[in-house]
């Protein structure tokens, strides 16, 4: 009884100080956004010297990149196309002073840009300045993983064509997907727009296929290791997004219990690795929508997905479909609300068109990978492969396209109410708790 009068003591304790700590560190960040928008040199023509913080994100129309003085700001820094920019360049760049607005998304929802920049410390935009070139700078370890990312994907470039290379850019690298807007809506109508982006999904494949790879030849503590060191680079070769954190997080908790003998409670290890990205960045807890899914869907997948297997046993047993199937939906049950107070759109074919694809991403991300290492050397020897891919890919998008081709394979539900919101995950996480206790 003493023993757990102290444990419960403790534990609030622990949850009080946390609290504390977040907002603490919410209202520095919060001060910094007011002395940012107040800055009297806004609109004004400034110079500033820095480097080049972040993979440069190329665009049709513009390269955009993040400049970081030597004081805590960043620029947000859009310039014209022509010019190769790279990470750890030291540039001085002179133009106009600006700063992010709130704006409305196609869907008529209002897209907070202040915050959803803030949250990586961007208070500032720049928009095409004049730049000069000055030396080198930066971590070499990121210069060079970022050198690989971009090699594999100007051979994946040359292999295959868009949309199918843009989507496997996603999946293999988390390259931001530039589909058009009709094929963008096609995605979103469908309910798969999670696959465009590198999620916790394909970090999972990535990190089994890391350990299978190493215990070929290496001793259990050896492959675990390199295993975890190989998560880390690739979180960082990455762009290391909250997502790509949070699913690497658990990966290296799941490892690290695997190598200790220990049992690998992955709801602890979600919440745990939550709870130190939040207190490191209590920005993202609100404003970083790629955090908020990856966490709901994650915690969906854990507590929902075992229960729901028996009811897709009806399944063929084939590339595991009945255990994609249930995953597939606990994932969607749980982000469904999020995304109807998001974006207001409901899929009607989501399920299906999940299971139709998701089996099939593993071998995808396979035959993709050594189709762009190959290309490296000679797009011929790359042929093989790259045949296998566009096979994978081309059935991928055209379930997509075939499935959002329906009348009612969504619908617009308008402006959706927080508070239902906040309902139905309360009425949730009772079911859950509830049947455990039962159990």
């Amino acid at each position: 009884m003493e023993h757990n009068i102290k444990k419960i003591f403790f534990t609030t304790l622990a949850i009080i100080a946390a609290i504390f700590i977040f907002w603490w560190r919410f209202s520095l960040a919060q001060n910094e956004i007011k002395l940012a928008r107040n800055d009297l040199r806004l609109g004004e023509e400034v110079v500033i010297a820095g480097i080049i913080n972040n993979d440069p994100e190329k665009g049709d129309k513009n390269i955009k990149f993040v400049l970081k003085p030597k004081d805590d700001r960043r620029y947000l820094v859009t310039a014209e196309l022509g010019k190769e920019f790279h990470y750890g360049e030291k540039i001085i760049v002179s133009g106009k002073l600006a700063r992010p607005e709130k704006f409305t998304t196609d869907n008529g929802r209002e897209f907070d840009y202040v915050h959803y920049l803030a949250k990586d410390k961007v208070y500032y935009l720049i928009k095409y300045p004049e730049i000069e070139m000055i030396g080198e700078a930066g971590n070499p370890i990121k210069k060079v993983l970022f050198q690989i990312k971009n090699s594999l994907l100007d051979s994946i470039e040359k292999i295959l064509v868009s949309p199918e290379s843009t989507l496997l850019g996603g999946l293999l690298l988390g390259e931001d997907a530039k589909f058009t807007d009709e094929l963008n809506d096609q995605f979103i109508r469908t309910g798969t727009i999670h696959i465009v982006a590198l999620s916790g999904f394909n970090v999972t494949i990535v990190a089994e296929a890391i350990m299978k790879f190493f215990k070929l030849f290496l001793s259990q503590i050896w492959s675990i290791s390199l295993g975890i060191i190989s998560i880390i680079l690739f979180a960082i070769m990455t762009g290391a997004g909250s997502t790509i954190i949070r699913a690497s997080i658990m990966a290296i908790l799941a490892l690290i219990a695997r190598a200790t003998g220990r049992t690998y409670a992955a709801t602890r290890a979600l919440l745990l690795a939550g709870f130190f990205m939040v207190i490191l960045n209590p920005m993202i807890l609100f404003y970083d929508v790629s955090f908020q899914l990856s966490f709901i869907a994650t915690f969906g997948i854990i507590n929902l997905a075992p229960r729901m297997e028996k009811y897709f046993k009806w399944l063929p047993k084939i590339l595991d479909l009945p255990s994609i199937a249930a995953t597939t939906a606990a994932a969607y049950i749980f982000v469904l609300p999020f995304l109807l107070y998001k974006m207001g759109v409901l899929s009607l074919v989501a399920l299906p068109a999940n299971i139709l694809i998701l089996p099939f991403i593993p071998l995808t991300m396979l035959f993709g990978f050594i189709a762009g290492l190959l290309g490296l050397i000679s797009t011929y020897i790359a042929l093989p492969f790259s045949f296998l891919s566009h096979l994978l890919l081309g059935y991928e998008l055209g379930i997509i396209k075939w499935f959002s081709s329906f009348d009612f394979a969504a619908i617009n539900i308008g402006q959706f109410s927080l508070v239902l919101v906040v309902l139905i995950y309360l009425f949730y996480l009772w079911i859950i708790f509830r049947k455990k206790k039962l159990t």
